[in-house]
Order: structure tokens, then sequence, then C-alpha cells
């Protein structure tokens, strides 16, 4: 089974495999303190507890070493500031994968969230099979938005959301970058 990096160094930002131990008390704290700014978008927030955090990070494990979803902490000058995972949704298929990132508030506006996504990317793309990309996201929230737009994806569609934050409008938006896509970026930035 094809396995990404489990440390990914950008600089100053580094994505890392979580340590389901080690993380908690720090990743806790990071959710914590980024509720507000995560509970229009995202509905996992509503019932957070340091319970759920361990849940989550014994949950990551299980899926990391099965390949279904590989989750980093994005580390940001010593210290974590939120999360991106590269996954393959249940049922979906295996030419595809799509990513996800959330940051804590203090880390936003610096192209954390865009170069945390852009290296998922590279990762997705060292899969055999794998031709496209994607990342889904409520259509009212720009911030996440921005990410696929500045990394070139491409708008395929709008869908019903599986799931509704609180200030959702009920809709995915789903954004796709195909492999040669990336590639013909990559050329054009050398």
């Amino acid at each position: 089974m094809d396995l990404p990096q489990q440390v990914i160094e950008l600089g100053d930002l580094t994505l890392r495999r979580f340590d389901r131990e080690a993380d908690l008390t720090e990743l806790d704290r990071v959710i914590e303190e980024s509720l507000e700014h995560l509970s229009p978008w995202m509905p996992f927030v509503a019932d957070h507890s340091r319970a759920k955090t361990a849940e989550f990070l014994g949950r990551r494990h299980e899926a990391w070493e099965s390949g279904r979803a590989f989750t980093y902490a994005i580390v940001l000058g010593g210290a974590i500031v939120g999360a991106c995972q590269l996954f393959r949704r249940e049922g979906g298929p295996e030419n595809r994968r799509e990513l996800g990132y959330w940051l804590h508030p203090a880390a936003t506006g610096r192209g954390v969230a865009t170069r945390a996504a852009r290296a998922l990317v590279d990762q997705a793309f060292r899969f055999p099979g794998v031709d496209h990309v994607e990342i889904v996201h409520d259509p009212a929230n720009r911030a996440s938005g921005a990410v696929p737009a500045r990394l070139g994806f491409t708008e395929l569609l709008r869908r019903p959301a599986e799931r509704r934050g609180a200030a959702g409008t009920g809709e995915e938006q789903v954004w796709r970058l195909a492999r040669h896509q990336a590639e013909q970026a990559a050329s054009e930035a050398r």
C-alpha cells in the first residue's frame, strides 16, 4: 500500500502526522479556541469535548494505517494551528482523492491553508491511478473557496450538503484539479 510522507516540511510550515497521545492537549485547546471561527462551517465542532478530540485522534491513526485517510497537524512556529486531510471518500472512485483543511483564526490570511493544500495535492498525485483531487466546502465560506481558486482548481458542481454548518447554505461547492492541470501549473512555475 502506498502511503504519503508522514512529515512535510514547507519552510516555516510543517505538516506532520498526528501523534494521538502527544497532540491531544494541544489539539483540543486549538479546537476550543477556534469554535466560534469553525462552527459556522464545520458541524463536528458543535459537540466538541476533550473526549471527542481523543476519539478523533484515535480514528486518524486507524485511518492512516488502513490507507483511507491521512490527517496532518498544521504546525507553524512550533505550534499546531490547524489540521488538513487527504482522503478517499467512502464509496468514491479509486482515481479521486479529496482534501480538507481548517485553521485557528490567528493563522488565517497568511497563505497557510493554501500551502498545506498544495502539499496535499502533491501527495495525492503520488498515488498510482489518482488523476484528480477535489476540495468541497460551503459556497458561503469564501475563505475556504479562495484556496482551490488560488491553486488552479475549477468549479465542478454544486450539490446538496451531506452535513450543514450553522451558517451553511445547505449546498456544497465542489472544485476539481486534474493531474495534467497540476503538472502544467508546476512546469509554468519553473
